[in-house]
């Protein structure tokens, strides 16, 4: 009998794409009625972290502090040239987000600000003249500052009616423009970095984890409602959530080791659980009946869960994570997150772990546990690139990384059958590094000439990566070397 091979590569209406964020590259923080963020107001340098997990408040900008999303690299006023880049190395997708104080300069106002309406307008009118698709974030670690200092973030539940104030009104400004729509960046960084991810800064006197996952069910609450406008406004919108992951690895076969590591894989795939199938798992409500934690989970709420649940899942994935319970073991630096050192991964330049075949785990993992599309929407190298006296960069190594990763998704496509819709690595252009706050860690395709200073000309000048990535997509997925 003839056997027949199967093969089926990347699809052809596949979203190759490129990713950013308003608060990270947009700048202009004070121009046309926008107002400041959370992420504005967090500092370059030592206090960066203090802030960053709440336990500094900072709500304004304070004297002897750099502030780099203040002005980003100028997003704000070089999108066309930027797009026009991105459209030439044959994108067919561009993940950005939306700043939530664009359009409600304080959260509170009765109506929204015009301008920021106006930009964001123009922005997906440039993406549609050249056949791109937006995938927009809402919002990207972004929260109005009033909100965070007058109402404590999303630790209350008054935040809620906020952000559907502002989400309805962007999907009803953007219905003919916007299809594809996640309702939160890394919506599980809140359990690390409160300020970050919720604008929630910490008191003396509160059961710190009963806040976070306070303020995380309060933003379940709200991502359930946006789903339920978006699909109200135009029934053909796609609304993912967008969660940071990656496979938690046992750093050894004992079963203590292995027991943690589920343990803490949990913690992130519990965001998932809630979103794509509409309750919270077990594991979770135990959690808060073992230590008492009271966290305001309506009836209501839970019917709002089951009758709006995502269309696609998308997550970010830098790397893997590695976890043990034994003490005498060395953490990893340069991560967020709580891992050790992988001996069987190389790192980056920050010590985070490369792990490409972890994406393809982390890819069949997923979709066997929830059935639905995927899409990456994050994934890179962050390191410094040098401009050479010809003034180009020659960025083989984050050729390399992309490419390991890309082949790894080519395989979860060709020999599991897992459901892809797109990939957008991050990032399109240089922009300020969500976690180090500074320049040199570069991710982008283009090189944009600004420093930790805030000086150079803005310049945006292609990388040996992006005429390579150019040559993937034209390719479909096929020409990888």
């Amino acid at each position: 009998m003839k056997k027949w091979k199967v093969i089926v590569m990347f699809p052809k209406n596949f979203l190759w794409g490129v990713a950013t964020s308003s608060s990270q590259c947009e700048g202009a923080y004070n121009i046309d009625g926008r107002g400041l963020s959370n992420t504005d107001v967090i500092p370059f340098g030592v206090e960066r972290f203090k802030v960053f997990k709440g336990e500094r408040k900072m709500f304004s900008l304070e004297e002897g502090y750099k502030y780099p999303n203040l002005d980003g690299v100028d997003f704000y006023h070089n999108y066309k040239e930027d797009i026009k880049l991105i459209a030439k190395m044959g994108v067919k997708c561009f993940r950005l987000s939306i700043a939530w104080s664009r359009i409600y300069p304080t959260g509170i106002e009765a109506k929204p600000n015009e301008n920021g309406l106006a930009f964001y307008k123009s922005i997906f009118e440039e993406c549609r003249k050249y056949r791109i698709e937006p995938l927009v974030t809402l919002p990207h670690y972004d929260c109005p500052i009033f909100l965070c200092e007058k109402y404590g973030g999303w630790r209350n539940k008054e935040v809620i009616g906020y952000y559907v104030k502002f989400v309805e009104t962007v999907f009803n400004e953007y219905k003919d423009l916007v299809k594809y729509w996640t309702t939160f960046n890394e919506i599980n960084m809140t359990l690390i970095c409160p300020f970050l991810g919720a604008g929630v800064t910490l008191e003396e006197n509160d059961n710190t984890e009963e806040v976070k996952y306070q303020a995380i069910h309060n933003q379940l609450v709200a991502n359930a409602l946006a789903i339920e406008i978006a699909k109200r406004v135009n029934k053909e919108n796609k609304i993912g959530c967008m969660v940071s992951y990656g496979k938690h690895y046992s750093h050894t076969c004992d079963p203590e080791d292995v027991r943690k590591s589920q343990t803490q894989e949990q913690e992130s795939l519990h965001f998932f659980e809630v979103m794509a199938i509409g309750k919270y798992p077990n594991y979770i409500l135990r959690k808060f009946e073992r230590n008492n934690f009271k966290i305001d989970i309506s009836e209501d709420d839970k019917v709002l869960f089951q009758e709006n649940t995502v269309d696609f899942i998308s997550f970010s994935y830098y790397s893997s994570r590695c976890i043990t319970s034994h003490k005498d073991v060395l953490y990893a630096k340069g991560n967020v997150f709580n891992t050790v050192d992988n001996p069987y991964l190389k790192k980056t330049k920050w010590g985070w772990s490369i792990d490409p075949l972890g994406l393809r785990i982390t890819l069949n993992d997923l979709y066997d546990r929830y059935r639905k599309p995927l899409f990456i929407t994050e994934n890179g190298l962050g390191t410094s690139d040098i401009v050479l006296p010809d003034g180009t960069i020659e960025d083989d190594y984050r050729i390399e990384y992309l490419r390991d990763h890309i082949k790894q998704i080519r395989l979860a496509i060709e020999e599991d059958g897992v459901d892809i819709i797109g990939y957008t690595p991050w990032s399109a252009f240089d922009l300020v590094s969500a976690s180090e706050g500074d320049m040199n860690k570069r991710y982008g395709f283009i090189y944009v000439d600004r420093d930790n200073d805030g000086k150079g000309t803005l310049q945006r000048t292609p990388k040996k990566s992006y005429y390579w990535y150019q040559k993937v997509i034209a390719s479909g997925g096929e020409e990888l070397d």
